[in-house]
């Protein structure tokens, strides 16, 4: 008679062999999902423990100016390195490399002797040179394809377009704020490798190739960028000022044609200062203070530093008062040379001289600080600072570089009489200069906010557009009629008033010069600056030059209003603005204008046979025979008083 099992025995086999069951479910889950889930993750997991990548650097998007021009691109460079497993004599590649390379022997022996599976020596090779160490066929020294940065102009808008590091990825300007474009991805050799790290010299390398970065077109355009650094490098210069800058925009639309700073810099050796005087002395600097002056010498003030803006704000208090309609162009005042304002006496830049009786236009003409003063009065303090905020002084403008800063406006809580007064001609407060020139914009395209800009589109190899970028206009922030007085007022500046200096025959320009007294008050330091648009009947080009601590003469209209009119008399004939001359205008010898004679491959003898033939002047940079570039290019209209530059070589 069989024994009969216990219930309890029976229920706890049960429960052991669902236990078991279960389990066994479990694992081939598990299993099925390593193998075919994790499967790919986890084999390349183990390629990496035992397999060694070199990179392989991607070529770096080329960046042009709107008309195809080259202003970066990458040439091919090369880097050397080492596989220390296949090095059968240490010593002699290390003293072949040492003496190609321009390197100390010790340093480079340490690194060839290094006990990794690959060592670089070496990055950023000439290409000449990385040849003749490939042609060696050293036994471990692998020579792969690299890419090097280079600016063709050199300094042509340093600040603007910025330049790369080391590894390729952008620091400064168009090239960080367009790398994820311009970067590409990096390509890889494969190398199998033993459990020490060594390669295994019986495996074949797998290559991996990179993916190049894609093209930036920008709006930037080279000859107005030449023209533009060109007059501010002499301004700063004759001026001895600490440094100056120069804006070219499209006021309908944003794009920047120009945007120069002086000092500049060197694209292609952005840690090598600009100053002589600190040269001698740059080994004596700590790290931070050599990082602090790079920083200082990168920096684009057009975007990274603020100022009192001066008379250049009174177009915006005209706009302000126009459109509430506290004033009219028609309305009068009165100038006796100051005002009292809360107890303190605020002058007239003619003080003690005045202005007497005028009208508001007469006003804007003479750039008078009390009728300015008078119209901030009629505003009060909680509408002008309304508008402030209005026209973007509290705002970014959202142009495509980094870095940009925002005015430094008073709370409107804090802003009594006396700050009222003095905000009314650009006082008490502190914008961007490309802050100003696009509040500008919008005061003279009919009222419409846009975006300042420098990128138009992604291309590809074939210059097939990749993506277009696209500033639509942003709302309205006075009316169509506010802006046809503004116009027309500031037009009278140029032709009538203070801003004469830059009256050019043929072409109707408006315009407002300022002279901003520095902080602290009493330091005999001033800003410079002139602010123009043409034609002032449909704006195409508006443009700031602005002059920091000019010695002598300090006058925007005297300083500045000059660098205008040859900034001016460039632009509106290169971009297709035509003159329209008055009779009298006619009459004068001054509206005459050339086509530029082509001076390229002659002799400096034939060059200026060529010049005094045609009624110019010329100007020889270098040391050579032969002109291999010039400045205008040929066949381009200039007014006839503008100077050609010819490089020789």
């Amino acid at each position: 008679m069989k024994k009969q099992v216990p219930t309890a025995i029976k229920k706890r086999i049960v429960f052991v062999s669902a236990m078991f069951a279960v389990m066994t479910i479990v694992m081939i889950i598990r299993l099925g999902y390593v193998q075919i889930v994790m499967g790919s993750f986890l084999q390349g997991k183990a390629l990496e423990q035992h397999t060694r990548d070199r990179l392989i650097s991607p070529t770096r998007g080329t960046i042009y100016d709107r008309n195809g021009e080259v202003i970066a691109k990458s040439a091919s460079v090369s880097t050397i390195g080492v596989v220390h497993a296949q090095v059968t004599d240490p010593a002699m590649v290390s003293k072949i490399l040492a003496e190609k390379l321009e390197m100390n022997y010790e340093d480079v022996y340490k690194k060839v002797t290094k006990r990794v599976a690959f060592e670089r020596i070496k990055t950023k090779v000439d290409k000449e040179v990385a040849d003749e160490i490939r042609n060696m066929n050293l036994p471990g020294v692998k020579v792969d394809e690299d890419s090097k940065r280079y600016y063709p102009y050199n300094e042509l808008a340093a600040q603007v377009i910025g330049f790369v590091g080391k590894d390729n990825q952008g620091i400064v300007g168009l090239e960080v704020q367009y790398d994820s474009y311009l970067k590409g991805t990096p390509g890889k050799i494969l190398m199998e490798t033993n459990g020490r790290g060594e390669r295994r010299t019986e495996e074949a390398e797998v290559r991996i190739d990179p993916q190049n970065g894609s093209h930036l077109v920008t709006t930037l355009d080279v000859t107005l960028q030449q023209y533009a650094q060109q007059a501010i490098d002499k301004i700063v210069e004759e001026k001895q000022a600490s440094r100056g800058t120069i804006i070219l925009m499209n006021p309908q639309n944003g794009e920047i044609y120009a945007m120069a700073n002086a000092p500049t810099f060197n694209l292609n050796e952005p840690f090598t200062i600009n100053n002589p005087e600190l040269e001698t002395a740059w080994h004596t600097f700590t790290n931070k203070e050599q990082q602090d002056y790079l920083n200082q010498m990168w920096r684009n003030f057009t975007i990274n530093d603020t100022y009192e803006p001066g008379s250049t704000f009174k177009v915006f208090t005209s706009a302000m008062g126009l459109e509430s309609g506290v004033i009219t162009p028609e309305s009068e005042f009165n100038c006796g040379g100051s005002r009292v304002v809360a107890g303190r006496t605020i002058k007239c830049w003619r003080s003690p001289r005045s202005h007497g009786h005028q009208t508001f236009v007469q006003g804007v003409q003479n750039s008078c600080n009390p009728v300015f003063m008078d119209v901030a009065e009629r505003l009060g303090a909680k509408q002008f600072y309304d508008y402030m905020i209005k026209f973007k002084f509290k705002s970014k403008t959202g142009i495509d570089l980094p870095g940009e800063a925002t005015g430094i406006l008073h709370a409107e809580k804090n802003i009594g009489p006396v700050e009222l007064a003095t905000m009314s001609f650009g006082q008490s407060f502190q914008i961007t200069p490309i802050q100003l020139l696009t509040s500008a914009s919008a005061m003279i395209n009919g009222g419409h906010v846009i975006t300042p800009h420098l990128g138009k589109e992604i291309v590809d190899d074939n210059g097939e557009s990749l993506q277009v970028f696209e500033y639509p206009q942003g709302e309205q922030l006075i009316s169509t009629k506010t802006s046809e007085q503004l116009k027309t007022i500031l037009e009278s500046v140029v032709s009538e008033g203070t801003g004469s200096k830059t009256y050019i025959p043929g072409y109707r320009i408006g315009g407002k010069t300022a002279t901003s007294q520095k902080l602290p008050r009493g330091s005999g330091k001033y800003i410079a600056s002139f602010m123009a648009f043409a034609p002032a009947e449909n704006p195409q080009v508006i443009g700031l030059v602005l002059i920091d601590e000019p010695k002598g003469t300090y006058y925007g209209g005297a300083v500045a209003g000059p660098v205008m009119k040859e900034i001016m008399s460039n632009t509106l004939p290169y971009l297709g603005i035509e003159p329209v001359y008055t009779e009298k205008e006619k009459e004068l010898e001054e509206v005459q204008t050339i086509i530029v004679p082509d001076f390229n491959t002659l002799s400096i003898k034939e060059a200026k046979n060529l010049a005094h033939e045609n009624g110019v002047t010329v100007e020889i940079k270098g040391e050579g025979n032969n002109v291999v570039r010039q400045f205008p290019v040929a066949k381009e209209i200039i007014n006839k008083n503008s100077k050609i530059i010819l490089y020789t070589e």
